[in-house]
């Protein structure tokens, strides 16, 4: 099991913001759900190299990802909105089409139909 061991030292330098708040975190991290240094930075390690190669291998895949996540928020809030209005913007389209009063065609308002000309019809 020894020789599955490797062992490294970590420096901090708390002039630089970003050592400075990792051994920040380090020092208030939850002992109890963390249980090891070794653990919370081989996690922290593997998450941003994932992320870094996954962004090297397409640099845009990230944004894109990004954006794909965006419009799928916006399909499912128009989705969502869409179904509580619909159906009382359908149920009031409806009521108004049976309200609607029945209008004639111009040509026979003012008397025109008997003045066509209905032989092209092929009578």
């Amino acid at each position: 099991m020894g020789e599955n061991i490797r062992s490294t030292n970590l420096r901090f330098n708390l002039d630089k913001e970003t050592q400075n708040r990792a051994w920040q975190y380090l020092q208030a991290m939850d002992k109890h759900r963390f249980k090891s240094y070794s653990n919370v930075i081989a996690v922290a390690l593997v998450d941003y190299f994932d992320r870094y190669y996954h962004s090297q291998a397409d640099p845009y895949l990230e944004t894109r990802e990004c954006e794909e996540r965006f419009v799928d928020q916006i399909v499912a809030s128009v989705e969502s909105a869409m179904e509580k209005t619909l159906p009382v913007f359908l149920a009031g389209c409806m009521v108004g089409l049976s309200q609607a009063p029945v209008v004639q065609p111009l040509a026979a308002q003012q008397g025109l139909e008997e003045d066509l000309d209905w032989d092209f019809l092929g009578e």
